[in-house]
C-alpha cells in the first residue's frame, strides 16, 4: 500500500517580524538578491537542492515583475508600514510517486489555477534537497496586494464611512471624526479561502495519482462525495499498486482517533538518518506505537462484539462462572474419554487458568454473558478516553519541548542581535551582519518562533521545564492504564473461547454417549 503524504502549510512573511520578502525569495529560489528597502543583499548561490524557480504573473501585472529581484523590491516599496505583510506563502510536500518533471508541473499547474489565476504573483521554487531521500516539495511565494486594470498596486483595504437611517455619515464626538469601518478589498485573507486552498490542494494531488493509473476516477469520485465527519477511508489499485487518497482535513475532523505525528523537519530529519536520535523522532515512535495499540485493540475488541452477537443459542443470563467451571471439567473428561492422558502438571496449570478467569470476573462483577457484553464496551469506551486524553497530553508535551528546544538558540545569540540592531552605518551593519549570519539567523528564528507561539506573553523555560516534566510523568501513567485495558482484552477473548468451546465439549460427549448407547443395544 502506498500512502500518499498530504502537507500544505499557509504562513505570512511580515516585516514587523523581522521577515523580508526579497530575503525569503532569495533563500527559496537559492539567488543573490539585493533588498532596497534596507540595503542588504542576501546571497543563497550556494544552497543545493533547487531543482526549478518560475514567476508566475496574472494579465494586468507589469510583463517586468517575471524578474525576481523586480517583482519583490517592488514589493517592498509599496509596504509603508514597520509591521507590514509582505507575502503569503504556501508550502506544499509532492508525492514521491510521480517523477521530479511531473511533481514541478503539478506544483506550476496548482499555483497557476489556484492563484495566479485570481490576480496573484506566484514566485514558484521546487527543492528535492536528497534524490535519494525523497522529500521534494514545493514554496509558493505569493503577493497579497490585488492589480489595477493600469497594472499599479491595488489597496488590500478601504475605508466605508458608517450611514445612518437618511444616508448619512455618521459623526463620533469623542474621537472628532466620521464612523467608519475597514473592508478588505479581497477575500485572500479570509480562513474560509485557507480551507478552500487546502482542498484545492488535496483534489490536485489526488487528481495526480489518479492521472498516474495509481487510484481509479471512480473511486476519486467516491471521495469528492463522501461528507465531512465520515470515517470512511478510500483506497484503490491501479497497475499492480494502490494508494490510498489524500484529505485535507485533521484527523480530528475526519473522525479519526489516532494522533498524527509531527512534522519533522530539515535538522531533525538529517540527524535520524545518521542514526542520531532527537526528541521529535522519539515523540514520533511514541505516537505511532501508541497508535498501533490503539487501532490493533479496538480491531479486536470488533470481534469480541461480534462473537458475543453470534451466541444466540447460549442463555445470555446463565452464569458464567459455571460455565467456565463445566467448561475446565469438560475439558479433562473429554481428553480422559479420547483416551488422552492428562498430567497433574496440566491439570495444576489449567486450574490456574480457570482460577484467573474467575477472578477476573469475580473482580469486574461480571456475572453474565449480557455483563461481559457490557463489559466489552465500558473497555472501548474507556480506550477511547484514554486515547483522547493521551493526544491532548502529547500535543502539550510537543509544544512545550519546542518552546524549551528554541531557547538556547534565543538566550545564546541575543546579544549579537542586539549588537547588530544597534549599528547604525550601513556598511559597518552590513560587514557585521555577513560575520556574524548564522548566530543571527538562529536568533530572528527562534524569536519568530516565540513571537508566533507566545503572543507576547514571557518566556518562563523553568516553568516549562516542570510542565514538561509532570506531563510525562502522566502521560506514563496513562500509557500504562492503556497497557492495562490491554490485558483485559486479552483475557475476554479467552473468556469467550472457552464458553464457545463448552458447547463443542457437550455436544462431543453427548454424541459418545449415544455411539455407546448404540453399542450396548
Amino acid at each position: 500500500m502506498t500512502i500518499a503524504i498530504y502537507h500544505c502549510s499557509i504562513k505570512i512573511i511580515s516585516r514587523g517580524k523581522g521577515k523580508s520578502a526579497v530575503a525569503a525569495a532569495a533563500y527559496r529560489s537559492g539567488e543573490k538578491l539585493t533588498n532596497d528597502y534596507d540595503g542588504t543583499t542576501h546571497d543563497f548561490t550556494r544552497k543545493g537542492g533547487v531543482v526549478y524557480t518560475e514567476i508566475l504573473l496574472p494579465d494586468n501585472a507589469p510583463r517586468e515583475y517575471a524578474d525576481r529581484s523586480t517583482l519583490w523590491n517592488a514589493v517592498e516599496a509599496v509596504e509603508k508600514f514597520k509591521n507590514a505583510q509582505l507575502s503569503r506563502e504556501i508550502e506544499i510536500a509532492l508525492p514521491n510517486e510521480l517523477s521530479e518533471a511531473e511533481c514541478i508541473e503539478l506544483a506550476r499547474e496548482f499555483a497557476k489555477r489556484t492563484f495566479v489565476d485570481k490576480g496573484m504573483c506566484a514566485d514558484v521554487c521546487v527543492h528535492n534537497p536528497s534524490r535519494e531521500q525523497k522529500n521534494i516539495h514545493a514554496h509558493i511565494m505569493l503577493t497579497m496586494r490585488p492589480f489595477n486594470e493600469d497594472g499599479t498596486w491595488g489597496d488590500k483595504q478601504r475605508k466605508e464611512y458608517l450611514l445612518d437611517k437618511n444616508g448619512n455619515k455618521i459623526y463620533d464626538k469623542r474621537k472628532r471624526t466620521y464612523k467608519c469601518r475597514t473592508v478588505q478589498t479581497t477575500d485572500w485573507n479570509s480562513r474560509e479561502k485557507a480551507e478552500e486552498w487546502r482542498e484545492a490542494w488535496a483534489e490536485f494531488l489526488n487528481q495526480a495519482l489518479v492521472d498516474k493509473g495509481l487510484a481509479t476516477e471512480e473511486l476519486l469520485q467516491h471521495r469528492r462525495n463522501i461528507k465531512l465527519g465520515n470515517q470512511e477511508q478510500v483506497t484503490s489499485g491501479g497497475n499492480g499498486s494502490s494508494v490510498t487518497l489524500v484529505d485535507h482535513r485533521s484527523f480530528e475532523r475526519q473522525g479519526k482517533i489516532e494522533k498524527p505525528t509531527v512534522h519533522m523537519g530539515v535538522a531533525a530529519t538529517q540527524m535520524e538518518r545518521k542514526g542520531i536520535r532527537t526528541v521529535k523522532g522519539d515523540t514520533n515512535r511514541e505516537i505511532k506505537s501508541i497508535n498501533a495499540k490503539i487501532t490493533a485493540l479496538m480491531k479486536r475488541i470488533d470481534v469480541l462484539d461480534n462473537e458475543l452477537a453470534k451466541m444466540k443459542e447460549i442463555p445470555k443470563e446463565d452464569s458464567l462462572i459455571e460455565m467456565l467451571m463445566r467448561f475446565h471439567d469438560n475439558g479433562i473428561k473429554f481428553s480422559e474419554v479420547r483416551g488422552v492422558s492428562v498430567s497433574n502438571l496440566k491439570k495444576i496449570a489449567k486450574f490456574k487458568d480457570l482460577s484467573h478467569l474467575i477472578a477476573f470476573v469475580q473482580g469486574h462483577n461480571i456475572g453474565t454473558l449480557s455483563e461481559l457484553s457490557e463489559k466489552n464496551s465500558e473497555t472501548k469506551s474507556g480506550l477511547k478516553n484514554y486515547k483522547s486524553k493521551l493526544i491532548s497530553t502529547q500535543k502539550r508535551m510537543k509544544e512545550l519541548t519546542e518552546l524549551l528546544d528554541n531557547y538556547p538558540r534565543y538566550k545564546e545569540n541575543k546579544a549579537v542581535y542586539l549588537e547588530w540592531q544597534s549599528i547604525t552605518n550601513p556598511k559597518k551593519k552590513e560587514k557585521f551582519y555577513d560575520k556574524h549570519y548564522g548566530e543571527i539567523s538562529l536568533f530572528k528564528t527562534a524569536k519568530s518562533f516565540y513571537d508566533s507561539n507566545l503572543n507576547g506573553a514571557k518566556l518562563t523555560p523553568k516553568a516549562w521545564q516542570r510542565e514538561l516534566d509532570e506531563l510525562k510523568k502522566s502521560a506514563e501513567v496513562d500509557r500504562a492504564k492503556v497497557e492495562k485495558l490491554g490485558d483485559d482484552v486479552a483475557v475476554m477473548e479467552t473468556l469467550i473461547y472457552n464458553v464457545q468451546r463448552l458447547a463443542n465439549y457437550e455436544e462431543k460427549q453427548n454424541e459418545i454417549q449415544r455411539k455407546r448407547s448404540c453399542e450396548l443395544e
